[in-house]
């Protein structure tokens, strides 16, 4: 809601010292979030004045239209002469009075006016547009034409109000009384402690039987509909200034004087209205619920096909109105520029459902101010009251007709009612407020108090976000100032502290960022255009996907199975923004259903709810176990004195998740595999033990080249994804510091010839199941193929490290564990010492 600070003080009597930055700390202080104080007109410096042209000469033998004018701007330059000015704009005529800016006048963004020779003329200044006096859109784009009334040489600065402080407020769910000018200026009073001039306190004829006829059949949809009819408006007559500014500074396109009226009227009082042209209505207006499959064009130009569960305003021909969002084309206000005329209009002004509205504004994707105030509540009192405020402008600015005709349509409503111990805000707060100050809080937001120690409270129509107690309590925190309460840090219970599993994904997080990585984080959103990119087969686990309701984006409806489509898209990007060696990664959860899962039970909300009703929520969840990705592409290490650098490879993955079982103290166990979306021949399974059996846990290496590919991803993109459940549950114990021995360390090398196909990890573990206790730690140092080997044969070359905890090893003792590690692997793989 942008709030422009010379229209707040028509309502609150400001000090005039008072700037926009110190109501902005006021507001602030209340509970409003006020983002940003604009500075209108900034920097703006005259002479600025209301000119009449007085002659036009078109010039020739230029690529554009150019037109040289003289203008009256009275003793505004000095002289009493005419202003010689050249000017491209075409859309005023000799006689029009025009907005002139004259030499020595800066305008916004510091362009300073001079005389300057410019198509063979010297200009004297500047006729200016809107957008040069940085007033915002008018619809024209192009010169401000005056109306005739202005006398020449008149300050325009002053009459196109073009200084001023706006304040721009995000205005949360629960406070959408403050969409409006009243709302605001009602807060502001408060913070202030002065009166409120309450732009809703009119005087509203009675309903009568002469007013225009409306039928509402659901009630529970619009619980109060007002109509007013004018008529004999002059079809001619412009928006005024003061008007059309006002809507400028707030944000607002001016459009047509009755257009202008409904748009000022709801941005004053929060109630969105509806003008009708009353020609284009065949017959009496409802209120009714869509029927399957109707159509609308509204006025966007879009044909909609409607819903059943949509409001709709309707007449004889059928809906005419998206009732709370959008008015239609066939009745829509005629446009004098185009050269049709509205003489005779219908106010609407209505309470709608908010649930109602905003399920069809996100039903159509049509967002409107109108249902943006809707849906977070409007005062259903304030709809006699913005009918007549519509009508009485209309009269003074249009010279039309107010009829005597009042039709206003309710339902039966009471008003809502709170009981409240006087102290509730007290033990809440934790601060002895006391009851007066209670009291007083709670009458100045526009309750009515009665009671002593038990208070009954009747909330204002405007708040329907006071519902109990504790809604009661915080205003009277907010407006005391959340400043004031006291700062108590809990006292926490000994022998508490992060859990296992907690402190296992914090060193997770920080193994991983040690080893060079940045930590990336998602939204946990995927869709299946991804799935299809990354090659999943039709039949893969990962394409089960639980879908959401309300997604942010139909591209990505389902929450994400892996981690990495979000991973890859952050590499994307940055690939794309010139950082081309990378190294990301992250841990999150990911979704994955089973098909057993039950259908929600709904919680109920007066009490805790029940251990099996709990029990029925948690069963209704799909599985979500926690993941670690890594992706990296461009180089690992980089180039300089120290040496060539290397590009990241598939190692560096299946190294990565080494680090991730390292920290957590288990032994990593790596195969070959084939599983999408690596390359086949350069993808490794990770294993890790649990429970004795060896258990698939994440997959690590290079990306597919048809995947990076679809994901325009950069060559050799490598990627790591493990499961970190599986990882907890392989853990057995504490992790152990590692021991430092006092004894020296006796090392064997051994280089064994085995089949092409053999998995080196099957040689690795037979190795370390013959070496024993002996065997400290067994490494890969060297895999040679050729045709000193044979044909289809590989030679593992490893090297191994034997100690002992309480004695130095001798050369036998190490030579016979040796041995029979060989004797081992011989057995189980055919495993043949190379050279023998």
């Amino acid at each position: 809601m942008r709030v422009p600070l010379s229209w707040l003080r028509e309502y609150v009597d400001l000090p005039p010292t008072e700037t926009g930055r110190d109501v902005q700390a006021k507001l602030v202080a209340v509970g409003l979030e006020v983002e940003t104080v604009e500075q209108i007109g900034a920097g703006l410096k005259g002479p600025l004045v209301v000119g009449k042209v007085l002659t036009i000469e078109e010039l020739e033998g230029f690529k554009k239209p150019i037109r040289f004018c003289t203008v009256d701007v009275g003793s505004a330059n000095g002289t009493g002469e005419p202003q010689e000015i050249v000017c491209g704009a075409r859309n005023f005529a000799v006689g029009d009075k025009v907005v002139v800016v004259l030499p020595g006048a800066v305008l916004p963004g510091d362009f300073a006016i001079a005389a300057r020779k410019t198509y063979g003329k010297t200009s004297h200044g500047m006729i200016c547009s809107t957008d040069e006096l940085g007033m915002g859109d008018d619809g024209t784009h192009g010169i401000i034409v005056l109306p005739p009334e202005h006398e020449v040489g008149t300050d325009a600065i002053e009459l196109l109000q073009l200084v001023d402080e706006v304040l721009d407020i995000a205005v949360t769910p629960d406070r959408g009384y403050c969409l409006s000018m009243r709302g605001v200026a009602r807060e502001t009073a408060i913070a202030y402690g002065l009166p409120l001039r309450d732009p809703a306190l009119l005087d509203v004829p009675a309903p009568n039987a002469y007013g225009y006829p409306v039928e509402v059949t659901d009630p529970a949809g619009c619980s109060r509909f007002t109509a007013r009819t004018v008529v004999g408006l002059q079809p001619e007559t412009r928006s005024p200034i003061w008007l059309q500014r006002r809507l400028q500074k707030a944000g607002m396109r001016p459009i047509s004087l009755a257009v202008d009226v409904t748009n000022y009227v709801m941005l004053e009082l929060g109630q969105p209205l509806h003008a009708y042209d009353r020609t284009r209505i065949d017959g009496p207006i409802g209120v009714r619920r869509a029927e399957q499959g109707e159509k609308l064009t509204t006025l966007d130009g879009t044909v909609r096909v409607l819903d059943a569960a949509d409001l709709v305003i309707t007449d004889n021909r059928g809906p005419i109105g998206l009732a709370g969002v959008m008015g239609g084309a066939n009745t829509e206000i005629a446009d004098a520029a185009e050269g049709t005329h509205t003489t005779e209009v219908v106010i609407e002004a209505a309470h709608f459902d908010a649930i109602s509205i905003a399920r069809t504004a996100r039903r159509h994707k049509l967002a409107s101010e109108a249902s943006k105030r809707f849906e977070r509540g409007v005062d259903p009192q304030a709809a006699a009251a913005a009918a007549q405020r519509t009508v009485d402008l209309l009269v003074l600015l249009a010279g039309g007709t107010a009829e005597a005709g009042v039709t206003e349509v309710t339902a039966p409503s009471g008003p809502r009612t709170i009981t409240m111990p006087a102290d509730h805000p007290d033990r809440v707060a934790g601060v002895a407020y006391g009851r007066e100050t209670v009291v007083r809080r709670l009458q100045e937001v526009g309750c009515d108090v009665y009671g002593q120690d038990e208070l009954l409270v009747t909330a204002p129509s405007w708040r329907p976000d006071l519902n109990e107690p504790n809604d009661l309590a915080e205003e009277v925190i907010r407006l005391e100032g959340y400043e004031n309460l006291p700062s108590t840090l809990p006292t926490p219970p000994s022998g508490r502290g992060l859990t296992d599993r907690q402190r296992l994904h914090r060193r997770v997080g920080r193994a991983l960022a040690g080893a060079g990585y940045v930590e990336a984080l998602n939204y946990p959103f995927t869709g299946e255009a991804v799935l299809d990119q990354l090659g999943l087969d039709a039949d893969d686990a990962r394409r089960r996907t639980v879908r959401l309701v309300n997604p942010l984006s139909e591209e990505e409806p389902s929450l994400r199975t892996t981690l990495l489509p979000g991973l890859l898209g952050a590499l994307r990007r940055n690939d794309g923004r010139g950082s081309h060696d990378l190294a990301l990664f992250e841990t999150g959860l990911v979704f994955r259903p089973t098909g057993q899962e039950t259908k929600p039970v709904r919680l109920p909300v007066d009490r805790r709810p029940s251990d099996e009703e709990i029990a029925g929520l948690d069963a209704a969840l799909p599985r979500q176990p926690r993941h670690a990705a890594v992706v990296l592409a461009g180089a690992r290490e980089q180039a300089g004195w120290w040496g060539k650098g290397r590009p990241a490879d598939w190692a560096d993955s299946v190294e990565a998740a080494r680090t991730l079982a390292a920290e957590a103290g288990v032994a990593l166990v790596v195969r070959a595999d084939q599983h999408a979306p690596w390359h086949p021949g350069r993808c490794a399974a990770l294993y890790v033990t649990v429970d004795g059996a060896e258990t698939l846990f994440g997959h690590a290496g290079e990306l597919h080249p048809r995947a990076i590919k679809e994901l325009h991803l950069p060559e050799r993109t490598c990627a790591m994804e493990v499961d970190l459940d599986v990882l907890e549950q392989a853990v057995d114990g504490a992790l152990q510091a590692p021991r430092i021995s006092t004894f020296p360390v006796a090392t064997q090398d051994v280089a064994l010839v085995v089949g092409q196909d053999v998995p080196a990890a099957d040689v690795e573990q037979a190795l370390r199941a013959g070496a024993g206790e002996l065997l400290e730690s067994l490494r890969l140092f060297d895999v040679f193929t050729g045709e000193q080997i044979g044909e289809g044969r590989k030679s593992l070359a490893y090297a191994l490290r034997f100690r002992a905890a309480d004695r130095t090893l001798t050369v036998d003792e190490a030579t016979a564990a040796r041995d029979a590690a060989v004797a081992l692997a011989a057995e189980r793989t055919g495993a043949v010492l190379r050279g023998a």
